[in-house]
């Protein structure tokens, strides 16, 4: 075989790995633009390799990325953005092949908007460790290898992150696809009919909202209470000629699955404008994340032009 021929084959056999390593790199980092920059960043490093001596390649580019996207959590930038309160999750739209793999709970659960934002809780080791052995089933032995500590280590990591996530996540399994569409339709339609009380009893007592304010505020709004959430909720989703020309026009409002949440998308022709996710426990709201913000929106809308949309819940906003 040929320096090109070999060239080309080893091309494909990243590219055979190609969307395993962005599914890795999107739950350490959150966003997929980071996601997608580290595993170019991991091709760069293969093809500078000395790659005949590589006998595993799949586990010497796990290695790689799980290492390059510890390096993105340490750096100085990341920690000023994440703990200045304007970071949330970067939503993807059900079937992005950036959310796989997920055949079981734990690895869908591993990929919700929830459990990523929980994560930032975690020490950026305790992070790799529960994404390999929650999301990638690895074993302490093969986390051990790849972030270079010892097995007792690996299983202190992963002991320490579930008790701290499973401590703060929400309480309750996966819910019924059929009840969490409803329950977001009687949600969209009281809060666009104004109705307070109707809001109020489909949210949680401990209800939480999350905004990122279109990226036009440097932290994110937070509201605590349902009082308060449905009052904002009430207000944000009434439509005005001043939020229309903000939108840049009429948008329709579309149900959708973002990161195996129901969610309601602002659509306008065929740019998606605005996401607003909810975590459902024991039939009601528990959080709202609304996330407006263009930038976290560019992988959401090109998955959404990729196929054709239902019927809008609400053909003109």
């Amino acid at each position: 075989m040929d320096d090109t021929a070999t060239d080309r084959f080893d091309t494909s056999r990243f590219e055979a790995s190609r969307n395993r390593l962005a599914s890795l790199a999107y739950r350490l980092l959150g966003t997929a633009a980071d996601a997608e920059d580290t595993v170019q960043d991991a091709f760069l490093h293969w093809q500078a390799a000395d790659r005949q001596r590589i006998k595993v390649p799949e586990a010497w580019l796990t290695k790689v990325v799980t290492n390059l996207c510890l390096d993105r959590l340490r750096s100085a930038h990341a920690r000023r953005e994440r703990t200045a309160g304007a970071w949330l999750p970067e939503p993807l739209l059900d079937g992005d092949p950036m959310l796989g793999p997920a055949d079981t709970f734990e690895q869908r659960e591993s990929v919700s908007l929830a459990v990523l934002t929980l994560m930032e809780r975690l020490s950026p080791l305790e992070r790799a460790v529960y994404v390999l052995r929650e999301a990638f089933s690895h074993s302490h032995a093969e986390i051990a290898e790849i972030l270079d500590i010892t097995e007792s280590a690996s299983q202190q990591h992963l002991h320490r992150a579930r008790h701290r996530i499973t401590a703060a996540r929400p309480r309750g399994g996966e819910v019924d696809p059929a009840s969490a569409r409803r329950i977001v339709e009687e949600f969209l339609a009281a809060a666009s009919s104004g109705r307070t009380e109707r809001l109020v009893a489909l949210l949680t007592d401990d209800a939480t909202a999350i905004s990122d304010g279109a990226g036009l505020t440097k932290r994110l709004l937070r509201y605590d209470t349902a009082q308060r959430i449905a009052a904002i909720a009430r207000a944000g989703f009434k439509p005005t000629p001043a939020k229309r020309r903000l939108a840049g026009g009429t948008p329709a409002i579309h149900y959708a699955i973002v990161n195996g949440a129901p969610a309601i998308l602002f659509v306008i022709g065929d740019q998606v404008i605005g996401a607003v996710t909810f975590d459902i426990t024991d039939g009601k709201i528990a959080t709202v994340r609304g996330i407006a913000a263009p930038a976290r929106l560019t992988r959401l809308t090109e998955a959404w032009r990729q196929r054709e949309p239902d019927t809008p819940l609400i053909t003109q906003w």
